[in-house]
């Protein structure tokens, strides 16, 4: 059985993704605090610009408007009741938008986390939260996406509660967490861990890898992490573009679209299959991440010097993986939006 995205990684070698789903939004009238899973059905046209945005600038792949779409995260929005058709219409608008493109590109049903704690840290049972997981899934397979595509999560068992849930609808899955504290993610994971972890799931991703987390440099450090374990398995970089920075009142990305298109290169060149961006990314610079893809000659990996030079500096000094790395961190919890 072959499916959509293994078949342009077979045929193209390294695919773009889409960027920023927040930072867009916001630009078009989001109001913070508001659920942008809403939009689906309040505002489908600008939904349908989103996903046309991200083609247009020459995404192989884009992410539906749907991070927030489990029964926990619309229940603060007094919408559980209106997972499935969320769900579905947010997956329907990027079928549309991708039919429409005279290329081939994957509609990947975008799966953020609960929001909650799980067990034994928290009260969130496995069971649960695979059946939140599943009912959003479900969802997103009506409305016809290609692939599953779990982000920004932060804890291995909420990983493993989605992987089951996925393999209940039959399509295949991409899974990525966020390593936003010194090298690791929220809940303490490292990149060696989440190698690991993807190896021991049935099925397991068609591709894993890092996502959000602070800067562009950091996250070229974790897909390094990745690359080191020599699984073989597509590897995803979804980087932000830049460090955010609080201006006038609102949430700013330092990153250039020449910077993003410096990161798309070097995450090629450090393993990355699937690459693309997350928050702050707008359309110039997927252009440019489009561009530099297509004309840059393959280079070795760069080194950690290099990463900083063209890229800025890490926000740690350590990746994460050090023995006294990370301690204490797998009390904390928490969420972020994606974009």
């Amino acid at each position: 059985m072959t499916d959509l995205l293994s078949d342009l990684l077979a045929s193209r070698g390294v695919l773009l993704a889409d960027g920023a789903t927040g930072t867009n939004l916001f630009a078009a009238g989001l109001e913070a605090g508001e659920a942008p899973e809403l939009w689906n059905t309040a505002e489908p046209k600008k939904i349908t610009a989103l996903y046309q945005g991200a083609v247009e600038a020459g995404s192989d792949l884009f992410l539906t408007n749907t991070f927030g779409g489990t029964a926990a995260r619309l229940k603060l929005h007094n919408a559980q009741g209106r997972v499935r058709e969320l769900n579905r219409v947010g997956a329907e608008l990027g079928r549309e938008a991708a039919d429409r493109s005279a290329r081939k590109v994957v509609v990947a049903g975008s799966v953020g986390p609960t929001g909650e704690i799980m067990e034994p840290v928290g009260s969130l049972s496995h069971a649960l939260a695979v059946e939140m997981f599943h009912e959003q899934a479900e969802g997103l397979k009506e409305g016809g996406v290609d692939v599953l595509w779990l982000e920004t999560i932060s804890a291995p068992e909420e990983y493993r509660a989605a992987a089951e849930a996925f393999a209940l609808t039959g399509l295949p899955w991409c899974g990525t967490m966020s390593f936003d504290t010194a090298g690791r993610t929220m809940m303490g994971v490292t990149s060696s861990a989440l190698a690991q972890l993807v190896e021991s799931l049935d099925p397991a991703p068609l591709a894993y890898g890092a996502n959000c987390g602070t800067g562009a440099s950091d996250l070229l450090r974790t897909v390094l992490g990745f690359a080191a374990q020599g699984t073989g398995r597509p590897i995803i970089a979804k980087g932000n573009a830049g460090i955010p920075k609080y201006v006038d009142g609102h949430i700013h990305y330092d990153g250039t679209p020449t910077l993003m298109g410096d990161y798309a290169a070097m995450a090629r060149d450090c393993g990355a299959r699937i690459i693309g961006g997350c928050c702050g990314t707008m359309p110039e610079h997927l252009r440019h991440m489009r561009e530099a893809l297509d004309t840059r000659p393959r280079g070795d990996a760069p080194t950690l010097e290099q990463i900083t030079a063209a890229l800025g500096p890490f926000t740690s000094a350590s990746d994460g993986t050090g023995a006294d790395d990370g301690a204490g961190r797998r009390e904390r919890g928490g969420r972020r939006r994606r974009g």
